[in-house]
């Protein structure tokens, strides 16, 4: 779904026990000044057992990492059996955080291009960050289209739940999507409240809706012909169910209780139709909710942080920083 550029290729071990810090022993991958890219020394299970929908036996491999030879060596993670979140704490945190939902057509997640270094933009604007490491549709689950969404809700109720260990305002808890990771955001800001699996301890109780929410060059639908066809064919599977092509049409299921959202799009994406950011506008714009969009002239798609500066697409981190503090406020 991306053009990604690097050649790597490593098993990393289970994801992290419930407590946190698991894959301490598991290899890691250095980026920018020597901090690690997967996974990173605090790393949360979602699930204290197996996840919800699992198969017996368990489906799939262990996770892997892999990619493709270049100058910048972006990450791409299949295979995930343990989701967990990856805590990137912002040097002087100012209460605010995000859920991260890295892209990738939902058959890898792109989780340095559209994770680490995101995590990095928004620590260094006094963000603390979540790195989603969620489990793909097509790897053997029983409830395949919601079980990506089972992992962010999961993710935002234990983020949630543990504000004051993170040092955040549970009040200011957004999340922030990549493509096929923008529309699982955007499934997130309208399915918030959707049961699609069953409560088992007390953090399920809580709520998992955002306060606000990013939406990076996001596939905004699952329709034929008029989104991404690799999302659509690993969401969905080779034979769609109807209903769930309606509950994963985010831009037609925005209503007055969907958050605050912040759209960007380059109107040369050769991959995500420009059109699907025009729909989450208007979708936003219809229901009457506070909306910020920027399409870009240029830009292409899965450019995460790495837009030269002379563009200004590179300049959204700084843009979504003051949105946030915009509709937030700064307290």
């Amino acid at each position: 779904m991306h053009n990604r550029r690097n050649i790597l290729a490593l098993s990393i071990g289970a994801a992290a026990t419930p407590a946190a810090a698991a894959a301490a022993h598991a290899p890691r991958i250095t980026g920018p000044f020597g901090l690690p890219v997967w996974p990173p020394r605090e790393t949360v299970a979602l699930w204290s057992g197996q996840p919800p929908g699992t198969r017996t036996p368990e489906p799939l491999q262990r996770p892997t990492i892999t990619g493709r030879p270049g100058d910048y060596r972006d990450l791409l993670m299949r295979g995930v059996v343990r989701p967990a979140i990856g805590v990137y704490r912002a040097p002087r945190p100012d209460g605010r955080a995000v859920v991260i939902c890295p892209g990738g057509g939902y058959s890898f997640t792109s989780i340095r291009n559209e994770g680490s270094d995101v995590a990095a933009a928004l620590n260094a604007r006094g963000i603390t960050a979540f790195v989603l490491s969620y489990r793909l549709p097509g790897e053997g689950w029983v409830d395949r289209s919601n079980t990506p969404l089972m992992d962010v809700q999961r993710a935002m109720r234990i983020v949630r739940a543990n504000a004051a260990r993170y040092r955040i305002d549970p009040n200011r808890l957004g999340v922030l999507g990549f493509s096929a990771g923008g529309h699982l955001a955007a499934s997130l800001l309208t399915l918030f409240d959707t049961s699609v699996y069953r409560r088992g301890d007390a953090i399920d109780a809580v709520s998992a809706r955002p306060d606000f929410g990013g939406l990076m060059y996001a596939v905004s639908n699952m329709d034929p012909g008029r989104s991404h066809g690799g999302s659509r064919a690993n969401l969905l599977g080779p034979n769609p169910d109807p209903a769930m092509e309606r509950r994963y049409a985010c831009d037609r299921n925005i209503t007055r209780e969907t958050p605050p959202l912040f759209i960007v799009h380059a109107q040369d994406d050769p991959t995500v139709p420009f059109t699907n950011a025009m729909d989450l506008f208007a979708g936003a714009r219809a229901a009457r909710i506070a909306v910020e969009a920027h399409f870009l002239l240029r830009g292409g798609h899965g450019f995460g942080t790495r837009l030269p500066a002379t563009e200004s697409g590179s300049l959204w981190p700084d843009l979504y920083d003051r949105w946030i503090g915009e509709v937030m406020g700064r307290r």
